[in-house]
């Protein structure tokens, strides 16, 4: 099966054509690999597996542009392996029986293989499975690659015999050192002010090959000076956000959002509600969202905050987009700064428990309606006070089953009208003592 990047392509008149920048300047060795030196690294889990000259399966999960396809080359160069790569967007059950067949006879002359499986998340169950007993046997060492978390996307089986390596997005020093080798392949400097290489650089979002795209883009410019950050914007469309409305970059900012909500910072909530949009959100998604935490992180602390969703909710689907939006970040702001209680989040899971510990336990008597003789004859409703008739229009009485003790669910907080509510809870508890219910 042919590699990748093996050899360039020729085109019709016979030249062969241009190698991708890319690929010109890709790593010949682990040591030229920039960035990831948390698993490259002496101390790292790819680092510590060359020293000791022993490789395991392994499944790469990282963004996309951070060096998968490389470091996987470049493994089984040091490992003396025969590197082959498929995707499994383009492979199905046949090509995958030819790979092990292949395999197995390379096995049988003296050599193994590490078999290269991008996209390794979107093969299914089946597919999966049918990799395991040639991990099992040595006839392949499996080296997948995936941007979606291997948790939810690949599985047990196949984990269980796999080491997860977490790739990280390059940072700015990275992507700098990137552009700095690219200029030494191309024997010049990019024809940009210092403030419109940052903005290269920024552009690229972390992933190096949007930057290599993006530096062959620019050096491909006739340019009689250098191009400022305004001519270069002009010039080159901004990346797309990486977000996937359904996968880990959705749950990931969301969790932002909420997170941020909690803590009680309206830039950072502001900031992560802005991302999901410019990603692509559905604003009524954001909505949803957003009544949830005002019932589970503020509660009776503020009791208005549900009302401020709602409203902001019902203003969205009056107004529509873009204005509606805006209804939808002042409920945010109001939520960041409201006072936090989960108080009554808390006791609603505590209730919750004890229906199912005492499930079967039946009302007290005395709080049962007795709308016929036979159910008054057997005690329904004898005994009960009507709590508007006591003087301060609290009887006392016991509301729980009679073999239960009374446990303590609500337990309100100093925040808020929850301050209120304590008080009240506490003077009734008082009451509730001095009548001995």
């Amino acid at each position: 099966m042919a590699d990748l990047f093996d050899t360039p392509g020729t085109a019709p008149s016979g030249k062969p054509t241009p190698r991708p920048l890319a690929d010109r300047i890709r790593p010949a060795t682990i040591a030229e690999v920039i960035g990831q030196a948390h698993v490259l690294g002496p101390d790292g889990p790819l680092g510590s597996m060359l020293a000791a000259g022993s490789l395991s399966s392994l499944i790469l999960w990282g963004p996309p542009g951070v060096g998968k396809t490389t470091i996987a080359r470049l493994l089984a160069d040091r490992t003396d392996l025969h590197f082959i790569q498929i995707s499994a967007i383009f492979t199905g059950v046949p090509d995958l029986k030819k790979v092990f067949e292949a395999a197995r006879l390379r096995r049988s002359q003296g050599r193994g293989t590490l078999l290269f499986v991008d996209e390794i998340h979107r093969f299914n169950k089946a597919q999966q499975d049918g990799f395991l007993p040639y991990m099992e046997d040595g006839t392949i060492l499996l080296v997948g690659a995936t941007t979606e978390n291997p948790s939810f996307e690949l599985n047990a089986a196949l984990l269980s015999r796999a080491q997860v390596i977490v790739l990280e997005r390059l940072s700015l020093a990275d992507l700098e050192r990137l552009a700095q080798r690219a200029e030494q392949v191309l024997a010049r400097p990019l024809p940009l002010t210092a403030h419109a290489r940052e903005a290269l650089l920024e552009m690229a979002d972390g992933d190096g090959r949007a930057l290599l795209n993006l530096v062959e883009q620019v050096m491909a410019w006739k340019l009689p000076a250098p191009l400022d950050t305004e001519a270069l914007a002009a010039r080159l469309m901004r990346r797309a956000a990486k977000y996937d409305k359904s996968g880990d970059e959705h749950y990931n900012l969301i969790s932002a959002l909420h997170k941020s909500v909690r803590g009680s910072d309206p830039d950072a909530a502001l900031y992560w509600f802005a991302r999901m949009l410019e990603g692509g959100e559905d604003p009524r998604f954001l909505a949803r969202r957003l009544v949830r935490m005002s019932v589970e992180d503020i509660g009776l602390a503020d009791p208005q905050c549900q009302t401020v969703c709602l409203h902001a909710w019902e203003t969205f689907e009056r107004l529509g987009s873009p204005e509606g939006e805006l209804a939808l970040a002042q409920a945010v702001i109001y939520l960041a700064l409201a006072p936090k209680s989960n108080a009554g989040y808390v006791a609603y899971k505590a209730a919750r428990a004890e229906a199912r510990r005492t499930g079967s336990e039946p009302p007290p008597k005395h709080i049962l309606n007795a709308p016929t003789k036979l159910m008054k004859g057997q005690g329904y409703g004898e005994g009960y006070a009507y709590d508007h008739d006591a003087e301060d229009g609290f009887s006392g009485q016991n509301y729980f089953p009679d073999t239960m003790r009374r446990p303590v669910l609500y337990q309100p907080v100093e925040r808020g009208f929850e301050r209120d509510l304590k008080k009240r809870l506490e003077w009734f508890t008082k009451l509730r003592e001095k009548r001995g219910s």
